[in-house]
């Protein structure tokens, strides 16, 4: 423990608020090797506090209460093999908002949408790259291509609407 973070856990600690955190522990243990720390259930029924690890990280979640508004997390998480855990989350119950494409920063992934409404952004370090080289890479066609659909695909998730409203990077 440090002065103000206590052993295990991160200084910033992202919450998921979830109608169904049960599901929601289930989801992360089968797509990231999540291990449950811990579960606080309710009278009511409902999960009030949740823990759970994802590599370094403490992930902590509680259900939504029935007259609150959704509130989607985006999340990024770090794995050995963005296409196969990418296709783990498909397998429970995920969709896929961004197809796998290796980026220009020497990173490979995509996003999918959870059962729940939260987006992972799932990528693998595949290359250590500086960020002046990613930033020089953006102007070759492949690395712009992925960074295009990585915006494209996000703002349609996300705005509902069918063409996309974005501005490709300035890379000179």
């Amino acid at each position: 423990m440090n002065a103000t973070t206590p052993a295990g856990y991160t200084t910033v600690a992202p919450w998921i608020v979830t109608t169904d955190t049960g599901q929601l522990l289930d989801f992360v243990t089968a797509v990231f090797d999540g291990v449950e720390l811990a579960r606080v259930p309710l009278q009511d029924g409902t999960i009030g506090h949740a823990e759970i690890r994802v590599g370094d990280t403490v992930l902590l979640a509680f259900d939504q209460r029935p007259d609150w508004p959704a509130m989607p997390s985006l999340l990024r998480v770090y794995v050995a093999d963005a296409d196969a855990t990418t296709e783990r989350a498909i397998a429970a119950g995920a969709r896929v908002v961004t197809a796998p494409a290796t980026h220009a920063f020497g990173q490979r992934g995509g996003r999918v949408r959870d059962p729940f409404g939260n987006i992972w952004w799932i990528s693998a370090v595949v290359e250590e790259i500086t960020p002046e080289e990613g930033m020089r890479r953006l102007a070759e066609p492949q690395y712009a291509e992925a960074m295009r659909d990585a915006q494209e695909t996000l703002d349609r998730e996300l705005s509902g609407r069918t063409e996309s409203i974005v501005s490709p990077p300035l890379t000179g």
